[in-house]
């Protein structure tokens, strides 16, 4: 199998490993409880081999046509945040709900996005150049949203030391070794192909951490059904507004059709499992959270593969010279 055929079908691994996890914590609820011990190291893995697939040793790339990154980082870390911020208007009255989505909506993805670019028909080496400019300003700026959206108190009752401690335990350092592996692997062309190969990790250990989650909080999910659909209308309204917003700023910035479909995959697509270790270390008031972002990653990927139909066939047609009309 193709990596890229893992990959375009991943939420098929996705669903399956759910309802596998969702049936074995219901029917065996005692077999469960080492998956709960497993999760934390398979979330280290996951988060570094997914960093690994992240260009941050080759960063100055990015700055090669400043015009697109400008673009990019307005939509997703300007313009993104006030559209979350009136989708919350939306929202339940619930804080740990709030909080789910405004942690997975406020970071764009950094890896998953590059596939759908390319399967896209997008200019890929302009989302492989902004990917770890992404990455970065997330991990600055997410702690200052939190405190925007939710106010310095709440901020400072949710930062308790577990989530300071999984942010620096289960993203700075695996985003550090990552970055390591990178600088070694450019010195060897054997050491890249081993980059390649780790590729294949992050979808499958991806299902396996949320099947670990379904199995273990299975009572949590059921309890919760009740949500789903008003959450599935703040995510598909997220969808819909980010690609018709990446087409303005298109317009504005005056960006060839390529780079165009790079910008409405970054804006659709957000950072699900990066955020997810944050939300499993909340205190346990706020563990719905958990429930929100896997949610919100299942229907991030339905939406993406209608992106692949709804971007170049429609926002951004083949051969079309995108240009900025008052």
């Amino acid at each position: 199998m193709k990596r890229e055929l893992l990959e375009k079908y991943q939420v098929i691994v996705y669903l399956i490993a759910i309802v596998c996890g969702l049936a074995l914590g219901a029917f065996l609820p005692t077999q469960v409880s080492v998956l709960e011990l497993l999760l934390w190291p398979v979330l280290v893995v996951l988060l570094y081999t997914t960093f690994t697939q992240v260009p941050l040793a080759h960063i100055r790339q990015a700055f090669a046509d400043p015009r697109f990154i400008v673009a990019a980082v307005m939509g997703n870390f300007i313009l993104l945040p006030v559209v979350v911020w009136g989708l919350m208007a939306l929202a339940p009255n619930e804080p740990a709900v709030r909080l789910g989505i405004l942690l997975v909506l406020l970071v764009p993805c950094t890896d998953w996005f590059i596939t759908f670019t390319h399967l896209g028909g997008g200019d890929t080496k302009h989302a492989i150049a902004f990917s770890p400019v992404s990455l970065i300003l997330q991990v600055l700026l997410l702690p200052f949203y939190l405190w925007l959206f939710l106010g310095f108190d709440v901020a400072l009752e949710i930062a308790q030391q577990e989530m300071l401690l999984a942010f620096f335990g289960l993203i700075l350092l695996p985003l550090l070794a990552a970055f390591l592996t990178e600088k070694w692997a450019d010195k060897n062309a054997r050491r890249g192909a081993i980059i390649q190969k780790l590729g294949w990790c992050p979808v499958l250990l991806l299902a396996l951490v949320v099947f670990s989650i379904a199995a273990t909080q299975v009572g949590l999910v059921m309890d919760s059904v009740g949500l789903l659909g008003h959450l599935l209308f703040i995510f598909i309204a997220f969808l819909v507004i980010a690609a018709l917003m990446s087409r303005a700023l298109a317009q504005i910035f005056r960006l060839p059709t390529g780079q165009g479909r790079v910008l409405a995959f970054s804006l659709g697509s957000r950072n699900s499992f990066v955020v997810l270790p944050l939300a499993l270390a909340l205190p346990s008031s706020f563990e719905v959270a958990v429930v929100v972002i896997v949610f919100q990653s299942l229907v991030e990927l339905f939406g993406m593969a209608a992106y692949l139909w709804w971007v170049p066939k429609v926002l951004f047609r083949p051969e079309e010279t995108i240009r900025w009309s008052p």
